[in-house]
């Protein structure tokens, strides 16, 4: 088993109401008459790298923002570690950790310094301090960096300073705000081993617009597109809604027609493609229907569809 597969579910219990470590009930989100969310709900379990997959404008951001305390919504709630965002910001804020598009780190002083500041404002104190500062600057792997001034990091460094600034105070839930974004495909997969590692202390919260990156990643993917979730499932129940194709090299397909305008097809050249949810189970008629027929068929193949595949013909809905 992975080391850093998620633990076991956990949730909790006030009063005689039972949640999640993070439930959203009904969440809208109005800035004047343009809807940035609208009628979205989910719950994250214990353990989970819970991502959120969406083109710009699609409402990610504002999700976060609202987990984060740092946006009221406009109906519906929402509960982080059992406390409402907007009724019990102050608990909320104790228990979680941000990484936001945009840096937040004081340029001016070293990596150290940043993490010591950020840890001060959680109330830790002498050698526990310390103790973390070291663990999330080896999670991060700038332990030989740490003295060293901000201003002088790259991009991807800073990006890594900001996860271990997350982390530093061992939050309940770490939102990630596309992490990734603008750094170039070496650096993007060393954040994703350290989002990794973080999983084996922490709940995540992912949004992304990188395909790849919630494949890799998460344990479920909500996906969003102007502001609702269309589609929430674990990556591979994700793919299994989409159509795979069947391809068909040959000639004389014209012999064939009565078959396939039965499905959704196009015809290029001498390539006849099907698109079909059972590709598997429909590939056996189309082949003997064609040998019937007598349509010479040289190849004949299934193209799987891809998380990319579902993002877009959902995304078109």
């Amino acid at each position: 088993m992975d080391p850093y597969t998620a633990p076991f579910c956990e949730s909790y219990l006030f009063g005689d109401k039972v949640f999640s470590v993070i439930e959203v009930e009904r969440l809208v989100k109005d800035f004047g008459r343009f809807r940035a969310v609208d009628d979205v709900s989910f719950e994250v379990e214990k353990g989970e790298i819970f991502g959120i997959l969406g083109p710009n404008g699609a409402g990610k951001t504002t999700i976060i923002m609202i987990l984060a305390t740092l946006l009221k919504p406009t109906k519906g709630r929402a509960f982080v570690a059992g406390h409402d965002v907007v009724k019990e910001a102050s608990k909320v804020r104790k228990k979680i950790g941000v990484v936001f598009q945009e840096t937040t780190l004081d340029l001016e002083l070293t990596a150290r310094e940043n993490l010591d500041f950020h840890a001060r404002l959680y109330g830790m104190k002498g050698k526990e301090k310390e103790r973390r500062i070291s663990e999330v600057l080896e999670l991060v792997e700038l332990n030989e960096k740490a003295d060293v001034v901000v201003k002088k990091f790259s991009g991807g460094m800073k990006r890594r300073l900001e996860i271990a600034r997350g982390l530093i105070h061992f939050p309940e839930v770490l939102l990630l705000d596309e992490p990734t974004l603008g750094l170039d495909a070496i650096t993007r997969r060393k954040i994703w081993d350290y989002i990794m590692k973080a999983r084996k202390e922490t709940t995540i919260v992912l949004n992304t617009n990188y395909i790849e990156e919630a494949e890799k990643l998460c344990d479920r993917v909500a996906i969003m597109n102007r502001g609702r979730i269309i589609a929430i499932d674990d990556p591979k129940n994700l793919v299994d809604l989409a159509e795979s194709v069947i391809v068909l090299e040959g000639t004389g397909f014209d012999r064939m027609m009565d078959v396939v305008e039965r499905y959704r097809y196009s015809i290029s050249g001498n390539a006849l493609r099907i698109y079909t949810k059972n590709g598997s189970e429909i590939l056996p008629e189309i082949i003997s229907s064609a040998v019937r027929k007598g349509v010479e068929i040289k190849s004949a193949r299934i193209e799987r569809p891809t998380l990319e595949d579902v993002f877009v013909q959902m995304a078109k809905k």
